[in-house]
């Protein structure tokens, strides 16, 4: 197992969620207009439980006796702060987050099983939040997603 490999990786997975916490609290805060109340509430809940995800990756990495960062991720924005503009803003984010715990997976497949199941259980977690952003970006009765929209 290459543990600075590892221990790298979970760093920049740290990084990612805290970068997430600001983004998702920024966002918050920007949302404006007749669905500004259930939006807020989602968005203050995934600044939440990308504090939690975020220390879960510094406990691991002090597990494996590393050191955690206390750098944090990049904080670009559109500043437009239209809804549908901080939606494909999540969406880049959460792609950078889950590329992170692909790469996880793959350093620690068949090598540390606890490190395995965490990457498999953050990349179900991540994937779910993109499927929830992708179905928030459509118009009512679209049944394609966002992605094969976006790309086509």
């Amino acid at each position: 197992m290459d543990k600075d490999a590892i221990l790298k990786t979970l760093n920049r997975i740290l990084e990612l969620e805290l970068a997430g916490v600001v983004h998702y609290t920024h966002y918050a805060l920007m949302v404006y207009g007749y669905s500004r109340i259930p939006i807020v509430d989602w968005l203050q809940k995934q600044a939440d439980e990308g504090l939690v995800h975020a220390r879960l990756a510094g406990e691991l990495v002090t597990w494996l006796g590393g050191h955690p960062s206390l750098g944090i991720g990049p904080l670009l924005e559109t500043s437009t702060h239209d809804i549908g503009d901080i939606l494909r803003e999540s969406l880049a984010h959460e792609d950078e987050a889950l590329k992170a715990y692909y790469q996880l997976l793959e350093l620690a497949k068949d090598k540390d099983v606890r490190l395995e199941e965490y990457a498999r259980s953050m990349i179900v977690a991540e994937t779910a939040h993109q499927d929830a952003v992708n179905k928030m970006l459509r118009k009512p009765g679209q049944v394609e997603t966002f992605i094969e929209s976006f790309v086509a």
